[in-house]
């Protein structure tokens, strides 16, 4: 099997497996501009051996009971890692612990975030474990209760995949999609369907062919976009050139849910590397149809520290803003997590590293604000709180709850580091910059008569649900819940929720489909 050449997104410095004492913090710190607040609401490590978690690489997801799930890649009864719940003010209950049966066949190492399918579990992966590619294991796909009952779905077996990072997607015909970082048939990863009953089909091997000209090692998941296709990044491949030590400085693709693929732009496709390399994060589709994401490294600045990007369907690509391109990288830089957009139309991210606190022993960084045309605004650096107390090394994509506020974690800091060396175990927080509430139907899209999940807050008193307009039946199930189903006559476009509060609409439009 290939060998990974980000070796240290699967296997973080031994610092990070000692233990931690972690209590949760609650104290809030507003940040410069007026109505925006930050909290750090959770410190891992905070029990005895870590037993609530260590190191969360990923976000968060809001579930249908109104509370955010996760994963930590360490921590737990073994050290390998956990999935957990957080409620809104920050009570965190741990729901699973990885590496919990003998040898692992339940994995380990779950950097994926988690997915809530439409029968109400969680869908996930782990990079390693799994009762194939013995000795270590090639990793897994599992399914979660929300009461913390594991299934194990598949275990990777090289051929098919192996060391999964990024968080599945479930699209418009109930399955599972998802990408491998490595294995596949020629080792550097793959695009797989997953059924619920855990049947996996490869779609894509990456590296057909050396140099890798379409693509390889892909540590992010895919979008299905509004044409029904499939969008995603890869690490490496590509035919750009000017990255050292690697085969191709990454692109971003396209693939059919038949396995139809195309590439669409490699990056370093000029001298100097000025649109970036090395997309790590996964792509947005925003409300202009075109899509938004992020290189870890290069760009126009002198310091290289990579980029938010806007490319078109047909692979014309963008460079919005450039980081590290401020005095001592003050706006930030190597942003590993891609962006949302979020219901003020702009973008929303994270850097890994800078911000006004970045130095050789904190790192830092920050959480971001860019409009589509490019204007970033920095909302918030890390380890501005003595001993990075409000967490440091952001991963993960951010969340926008319905309820209009920013949820997150952080890789390193916390309130106490004292047992997980100098950079911390992790946080939870959230940050309140004035965003509206909204409502989110899951799926975003389904035929006529198909049942569709509405999240959002404060909904008990809803008194009507639209679809573009036309009246649905619905069921309260609770504040933050209502089942419903698209009614007939029903055309794509805004959902609204109406309470005696006022009108919720939709996040984004919704999609009937024939």
């Amino acid at each position: 099997m290939r060998q990974s050449k980000r070796a240290f997104r699967l296997r973080a410095p031994s610092w990070w497996k000692m233990g931690c004492a972690i209590f949760t913090v609650y104290a809030a710190a507003a940040i410069a501009a007026p109505a925006q607040t930050f909290i750090s609401l959770y410190s891992f490590c905070s029990q005895t051996n870590c037993d609530d978690g260590e190191v969360p690489w990923a976000g968060l997801v809001q579930g249908t009971d109104g509370n955010l799930y996760g994963t930590t890649v360490f921590g737990g009864h073994s050290g390998h890692g956990t999935a957990f719940k957080i409620t809104l003010e920050g009570s965190l209950r741990t729901l699973y612990r990885f590496c919990s049966q003998t040898g692992c066949p339940d994995g380990y190492d779950p950097y994926a975030g988690l997915l809530q399918g439409t029968d109400g579990n969680f869908y996930g992966t782990t990079a390693s474990g799994g009762s194939s590619c013995q000795p270590g294991g090639c990793g897994t796909a599992f399914t979660l209760s929300s009461a913390g009952a594991l299934t194990t779905l598949v275990s990777f077996d090289d051929s098919d995949g192996a060391l999964p990072q990024a968080a599945l997607i479930q699209a418009t015909n109930g399955n599972f999609y998802g990408t491998s970082y490595e294995g596949g048939a020629y080792g550097s990863g793959e695009v797989f369907e997953l059924t619920p009953n855990g049947t996996v089909t490869t779609l894509h091997s990456f590296c057909e062919r050396v140099p890798c000209g379409g693509g390889a090692l892909p540590s992010a998941g895919l979008i299905q976009a509004a044409d029904g296709n499939f969008y995603g990044v890869t690490a490496e491949g590509g035919t750009g050139s000017g990255c050292e030590d690697k085969d191709g400085c990454g692109t971003v693709f396209k693939i059919t849910p038949a396995g139809n693929f195309t590439v669409l732009y490699s990056f370093c496709s000029a001298t100097g590397c000025p649109d970036g390399e090395d997309p790590q994060g996964p792509l947005v589709q925003a409300t202009d149809g075109n899509f938004y994401g992020t290189t870890t490294y290069d760009g126009d600045s002198a310091n290289g520290g990579g980029t938010v990007f806007r490319i078109t369907p047909q692979g014309v690509l963008t460079t919005l803003h450039s980081f590290c391109s401020q005095s001592n990288c003050a706006d930030g830089a190597e942003p590993y997590a891609g962006v949302i957009q979020a219901t003020d139309g702009n973008l929303y991210g994270t850097t890994y590293k800078g911000g006004l606190y970045n130095d050789e022993s904190n790192y830092g960084g920050t959480i971001f604000k860019i409009t589509l045309s490019g204007t970033l605004t920095t909302l918030y650096n890390f380890c501005s709180q003595a001993n990075c107390a409000d967490g440091s090394l952001p991963t993960g994509v951010i969340t926008e709850d319905t309820n209009g506020t920013l949820y997150g974690t952080t890789y390193g800091g916390g309130e106490s580091s004292t047992r997980c060396a100098a950079l911390g175990c992790g946080t939870v927080f959230s940050l309140s910059v004035g965003l509206h509430e909204f409502v989110e139907a899951e799926p975003g899209s389904a035929a006529v008569g198909a049942a569709v999940n509405i999240l959002g807050t404060n909904l008990e008193s809803a008194t009507s649900v639209t679809f573009s307009g036309t009246a649905a039946s619905f069921t309260i199930v609770s504040r933050s819940l209502i089942t419903t189903t698209v009614p007939a006559g029903a055309t794509s476009g805004e959902v609204k929720v109406t309470t005696p509060y006022g009108t919720l609409r939709s996040n984004v439009p919704f999609r009937v489909l024939p």
